[in-house]
């Protein structure tokens, strides 16, 4: 299935959290990464979402913030997964930088080359990956 966005974990929905508004999703992928959704009650419902049910989240790459270094602050992002920076392809104004995650799976970031340069950023290189979990859309099979 041909989707623009360059985040697509594939894996199970683990855990559901409802609440009268929103809910909070799990999905982890067979290599044990978890990504988290919050996600409307409505949408919880009409994709009929229940632990054990196969699933995708999808995450588009600008939505992601990349950390380096030893952590200075506790974040409000749901979703912070350390990798190893596996690859960087600049562009004229921004790169794109893929993490690989302990589980196999990658997250890749668009971000300013300014911030490469500023994070210190090189392949090999340890790093965190930050999203919120509302930027997280979920889908599943038809």
């Amino acid at each position: 299935m041909p989707i623009s966005a360059r985040n697509v974990f594939k894996g199970k929905v683990t855990a559901v959290t409802e609440g009268p508004i929103n809910a909070e999703v799990e999905i982890t992928t067979d290599g044990g990464d978890k990504i988290v959704s919050m996600l409307t009650e409505t949408s919880v419902k009409s994709l009929g979402l229940a632990v054990g049910l196969e699933a995708i989240a999808v995450v588009k790459a600008p939505w992601v913030t990349l950390l380096s270094g030893a952590p200075q602050y506790r974040f409000s992002a749901r979703n912070q997964l350390g990798g190893t920076v596996s690859a960087i392809t600049r562009g004229a104004v921004n790169s794109q930088v893929a993490l690989a995650l302990p589980g196999g799976s990658t997250v890749v970031a668009v971000i300013t080359n300014d911030a490469v340069a500023d994070l210190q950023l090189a392949e090999g290189s340890p790093a965190v990956a930050l999203f919120k979990a509302g930027h997280v859309v979920v889908g599943v099979p038809v």
